[in-house]
């Protein structure tokens, strides 16, 4: 769970978007606030106006921002995935702006099963049975087969941020899939699962998602057998240009602050897959 932004004004502003989209979608919040990565999100549990339970969240952008990838994912999500794999259903949006900010509140289905873990980063072994990562690989090579114009990594990025983290050229990408893009334990519940946050979904080298969820479980080396055991592509040559860009990012996001305790692991499986 994030914190939310250091700057109580920030913090004010989206309270006050979010009850006044709250009541423009008929929506009365139940639940405590929750805030998203940096205070860009803010969610809570909910009652829909039809006394269904609902995931209300608000993304904030700067007016001239809003729009792209992000702002666009979850809605473009719904409409390529709502009930053709285990994902939360998006019941309503609206959007709206307010002294140079603009926002985009979402009503998702409640899913009340908890989050595999409360951060991207996993500590400990949950010790999921086998009909778990049955029913995400399912879910998964069905993303991957649906076609998409939305892009998760540009090639671009990679020739030009890999050289700087990892001292090696960029591997070029020819295989393409569309994937989740953001795919870690807190993005997954703990028995179905349901796959979380679509917000950056698009096309990626083949095997990202798989290679996403490995980096972040590295400190768990069960967990990580586990994936790798899923997920055979993170063996073949696609696998390791696709483990090679998510450490990329994951270092250049430790460099600014975030999840430095991933940086000794993920260097290790760069320098054992170079």
């Amino acid at each position: 769970m994030y914190s939310p932004p250091t700057d109580p004004t920030d913090q004010q502003r989206m309270r006050r978007a979010f009850a006044r989209s709250a009541e423009t979608l008929g929506a009365t919040v139940t639940g405590p606030e929750v805030w998203g990565w940096h205070g860009r999100t803010l969610s809570a549990r909910a009652q829909y106006s039809d006394q269904r339970a609902c995931w209300l969240r608000l993304l904030s952008a700067p007016e001239d921002k809003a729009a792209g990838k992000i702002w666009e994912g979850n809605r473009e999500a719904a409409a390529l995935f709502d009930g053709r794999i285990r994902k939360p259903l998006l019941y309503d949006t609206t959007q709206s702006s307010s002294n140079g900010h603009a926002y985009r509140a979402e009503l998702h289905q409640y899913i009340s099963e908890p989050v595999v873990s409360s951060d991207p980063v996993l500590r400990a072994d949950p010790n999921l049975p086998a009909r778990w990562w049955e029913s995400l690989r399912t879910d998964l090579e069905h993303v991957s087969s649906v076609a998409t114009d939305r892009v998760a990594v540009q090639q671009e990025w990679v020739d030009r941020t890999v050289p700087r983290y990892l001292r090696m050229p960029g591997p070029r990408i020819t295989d393409w899939a569309t994937a989740h893009g953001d795919l870690h334990t807190a993005n997954l519940t703990s028995l179905t699962p349901y796959l979380l946050d679509w917000e950056g979904f698009g096309l990626a080298p083949t095997g990202y998602d798989a290679a996403m969820l490995l980096a972040y479980s590295l400190l768990v080396p069960t967990f990580a057998h586990g994936v790798r055991d899923t997920f055979p592509v993170l063996k073949t040559e696609t696998g390791r240009t696709a483990q090679i860009i998510v450490i990329t990012e994951l270092l250049q996001s430790a460099s600014r602050g975030d999840h430095a305790e991933l940086v000794p692991v993920l260097r290790a499986v760069a320098a054992e897959i170079a």
